[in-house]
């Protein structure tokens, strides 16, 4: 669960003025990551992502509506959605059991006492 420690941080480092700007800004400029997906096709069956996949999709992103989860099957040939409701953008931050019972499942505990 987010800790008043982690809002406190989360705030200290997008708070300061052009912060929050240059982080959205990072995401814009991700080599033509946006126009991209906006050319972007669906893949014939045969060349989707194969890789059982889980995807947690948040209630509450601003930057990937709840909406848009319903083309998942689209691009993945065995994915898994999960919905976490009252999760903002952060789901490894506000819901970190979750998140991390997801990685468990995909790829199995980690036997005690080994390296």
């Amino acid at each position: 669960m987010l800790t008043r420690d982690h809002l406190d941080h989360l705030v200290s480092v997008y708070g300061p003025p052009g912060a929050f700007a240059a982080s959205i800004a990072w995401y814009r400029a991700g080599a033509g990551s946006v126009a991209a997906s906006l050319a972007e096709q669906v893949p014939d069956p045969d060349r989707r992502i194969a890789v059982p996949t889980t995807v947690l999709w948040p209630s509450h992103d601003p930057l990937f509506p709840r909406e848009w989860s319903d083309r998942i099957e689209d691009f993945f040939a065995a994915a898994t959605l999960r919905r976490l409701d009252g999760v903002g953008h952060f789901t490894p931050l506000e819901y970190p059991r979750d998140f991390a019972a997801a990685i468990t499942a995909a790829v199995g505990p980690h036997p005690r006492g080994s390296a």
